[in-house]
């Protein structure tokens, strides 16, 4: 789970690479430029829901546990009906058999005991490294897939959803509900290409495309320098086919008054995850070596010569280098007052001249019929990166070389991001790429990769099939329930603060109680009228995949631009409904759960709250925490971003954080250490957010009648509680992928997710027994919120 950004994301639909789909997580963020922004999932199984998704090794081991716990069921009900012969009074009957009233054995209780006691390794000291305890076993039995970089309990439950989208899918046209419907199966079928209409093409849908927006001197399709200039290319490739590179833009919520739309332009352009892949030559050696061999083989494919190809191709990455040179780290960035400069279109102007701003964005905002003066105010968050690209430009331009090499970025740009709708030799060229990322060369069956594409573009349509299917009975009034509980106890936590003044503690509870929420579904999605209406201007045809994802692309920025403006829609919705996710937006201080996280095993009726509150309660604290961290408490009740807490709490607080800075920085993986600055958010939220939802699950337990214990755990609900918190983050992953993770991620791997927030639990010290000074329990802890 993430807090969602209200700007820095592009509104291109860029088609997202494999290694970028294996990194999730609440994992981990995913490691994407898509138009939904980063995210991050918390996903989780239970023992019956993705029963087919188990390894063998795994179903074994299950079916021994619940074989194990029938007999010792039958045994102890044998007993007992022999003690019942001089002490009626030790047992219940239920018909022949007998049961102690405090162990529950319903189906649901048998195989959720049986799917925690599979994945703990009984032979580790929880107080010693819980991760390993919790998850251990775990990912002894789940071996990372072939062609996988990363596996964990969460992507099994985003596979079986999956699973519920693809059966409905795969129904007659005759049989969905709404046009809208039928135009995702329509794009899904497209994707699938039942009659190889994909391969029969090959690579004329590009070439087509390449000598349409003015030609490709590496496919030779009719480029001349002659004829070109920079302005005009990246009019055509970004405002007519929304492509990337250089910068990124869109019509995003205006950050000091939130209530409105504005133009946001921010740095980018690099097609490698890291500025750090580029800069450090020597270590990233194998990839910039398979990266160039990528771009050269997709070259060839479109008709370039070799020889020619790569060293063009080299020419390009040179030039990615120098941008990467003026790209400003991420963890430079989380100040958001400091990285807010709002001006106007000709201010812009004499900032970055490399193009007419004016021109360009009225171009593209032709396409909506909206016109705009050099008076128009933008925001602009990179203004040193603008700056400093018009000088790299104005050196490229003094040349005819150097005006082919932007040329040649500005198209490969849009070549990598529309390959993978291209024939099978275009998709291949990518797994050595792919391979030194993240080590695993991917290829995940093709109807996965369709149904998630379909769901990138048709989300809404795809959510109406999936709610109707999964999320039924009141779910949604139960979730409504817990996250006012979790409010209520991060609310009753402020008053115990020592760093925080009593103004700022008043203005931060007015804040939490603002926050509002939106669980499982936008209503409309049921409504066919209303989503029919959502995609009437988006036409797709069941035989044309390539054509069908530039109009994607297109309907997606005209219906960006649409918004400039206009008063911003606060039920708007920024992830579609089967996504395993959560996410907070500043902006509009605002907690999202969409109905692909509102299931079994993160809320369930019939399993115990403990595990209720220690997976999805610790879901909502954490987005709700998010309002609090670093960059989200620079934003008001009303989302707007200004100063409104005390100076000296303010000074009290950077303290508070600089002591998580320092805990997650002394963590390391693969001789790396974790970036503490670059995951301080997200820690600040796992803190907070594990924090509350124990509160809030003691709160419920006094209110309530205690629960049944799980049978053969010999675990109390309050060791459940942090056990089915650990246990979220199973995983494993390839090295390759935890370096890059490292690297790029603004979250910690999932064993710091899990060490980190435990050794700063009071709480979880005292459930567990664990001696102070014990690995999980270290004299000094960390405490923000």
């Amino acid at each position: 789970m993430d807090r969602l950004r209200s700007f820095r994301y592009k509104m291109t639909r860029y088609k997202q690479a494999d290694f970028e789909e294996d990194s999730s997580s609440i994992g981990s963020t995913q490691l994407t430029e898509g138009v939904s922004a980063t995210a991050t999932h918390i996903r989780y199984h239970s023992g019956t829901t993705l029963w087919k998704s188990r390894s063998l090794l795994e179903k074994c081991l299950i079916l021994l546990v619940v074989s194990l716990l029938l007999i010792v069921f039958v045994l102890g009900s044998l007993l007992s009906a022999t003690k019942n012969e001089t002490n009626p009074l030790q047992v219940v009957h239920i018909g022949a058999q007998t049961k102690d009233e405090r162990i529950c054995l319903t189906e649901t209780c048998v195989t959720t005991a049986a799917s925690l006691i599979t994945s703990i390794d009984s032979s580790t000291d929880p107080c010693e490294d819980f991760y390993q305890y919790a998850c251990g076993s775990w990912v002894r039995a789940n071996p990372i897939p072939d062609g996988k970089s990363l596996w964990g309990t969460f992507t099994k439950l985003d596979q079986q959803n999956q699973l519920v989208v693809k059966n409905a899918l795969q129904r007659p046209i005759v049989d969905m509900k709404s046009k809208a419907e039928q135009k995702a199966k329509l794009y899904y079928l497209s994707c699938m290409d039942p009659n190889d209409t994909v391969e029969a093409l090959g690579a004329k849908p590009m070439i087509d495309l390449l000598t349409e927006v003015g030609g490709w001197n590496i496919s030779n399709t009719n480029f001349s320098l002659h004829n070109w200039s920079l302005q005009k290319k990246l009019q055509i490739l970004q405002n007519k086919y929304n492509m990337g590179g250089l910068f990124t833009w869109a019509v995003m919520e205006d950050d000091r008054n939130s209530s409105m739309y504005i133009i946001q332009v921010d740095q980018g352009g690099l097609t490698l995850p890291t500025r750090d892949t580029y800069l450090n030559k020597t270590a990233n050696e194998k990839i910039l070596k398979e990266y160039l061999e990528y771009m050269t083989k997709l070259g060839v494919l479109l008709g370039g010569e070799e020889n020619s190809t790569r060293e063009q191709m080299r020419d390009v990455i040179e030039f990615e280098t120098r941008v990467a040179e003026i790209t400003i780290p991420s963890d430079e960035r989380r100040d958001e007052e400091k990285s807010y400069h709002q001006m106007s279109i000709a201010s812009l102007e004499d900032l970055a001249p490399f193009i007419s701003w004016l021109t360009y964005l009225s171009d593209a905002l032709r396409l909506v019929g909206r016109k705009i003066t050099s008076k128009e105010k933008v925001v602009v968050y990179a203004p040193q990166y603008l700056s400093n690209l018009t000088d790299i430009i104005k050196d490229y331009q003094s040349s005819d070389k150097g005006n082919n090499t932007l040329n040649n970025y500005l198209v490969w740009q849009t070549v990598r991001t529309l390959s993978t709708c291209l024939s099978k030799s275009f998709r291949d060229a990518y797994k050595g790429l792919r391979k030194a990322l993240v080590g695993a060369e991917g290829g995940e069956e093709q109807w996965r990769f369709c149904v998630s594409d379909t769901n990138s573009v048709f989300g809404m349509a795809v959510g109406a099939m999936f709610v109707r299917e999964m999320f039924h009975g009141d779910a949604k009034s139960k979730a409504e329930d817990m996250i006012n509980d979790i409010r209520t106890a991060f609310k009753e936590n402020l008053k115990s603060l020592t760093w925080m003044d009593e103004e700022t503690k008043l203005l931060a509870e007015d804040k939490a109680d603002a926050i509002t929420d939106m669980i499982g579904f936008p209503d409309f999605i049921l409504n066919n009228n209303q989503l029919d209406d959502e995609y009437s201007d988006l036409e797709v045809r069941e035989d044309e995949y390539f054509t069908n994802n530039l109009n994607a692309n297109l309907y997606n920025m005209k219906r960006n631009l649409q918004k400039l403006g206009q008063p911003v829609n606060k039920t708007r919705w920024n992830m579609s409904p089967p996504t395993v996710n959560a996410y907070y937006t500043p902006t509009r201080n605002q907690i999202v759960f969409p109905a692909g996280i509102l299931q079994p095993p993160f809320y369930d009726t019939k399993q115990q709250q403990s595990l209720n509150y220690g997976a999805m309660g610790v879901v909502m604290g954490h987005e709700l925490t998010h309002a609090f961290d670093d960059q989200g408490r620079e934003y008001d009740k009303f989302g707007n971003l200004h100063q409104w807490w005390n100076n000296k709490t303010i000074d009290k607080f950077k303290g508070q954080i600089d002591c998580i800075v320092k805990q997650y920085s002394n963590y390391q993986l693969n001789d790396k250490h974790l970036n503490g600055k670059n995951t301080l958010g997200e820690n600040i939220a796992d803190n907070g957010g594990l924090k509350a939802a124990f509160r809030a699950y003691q709160d419920w337990s006094s209110r309530n009648k205690e629960e049944q214990q799980l049978p053969a755990l010999n675990l109390t609900h309050e060791q459940l509680f942090f056990l089915g918190f650990a246990q979220v983050w199973c995983s494993a992953s390839t090295d390759e992928a935890m370096t890059l993770q490292i690297e790029k991620d603004a979250h910690a791997p999932s064993k710091y997710r899990v060490i980190g927030s435990l050794s700063n639990s009071v709480e979880f010290s005292r459930v567990f027994n664990c001696p102070l000074g014990s690995k999980m329990n270290p004299k000094d802890k960390c405490e923000v919120w």
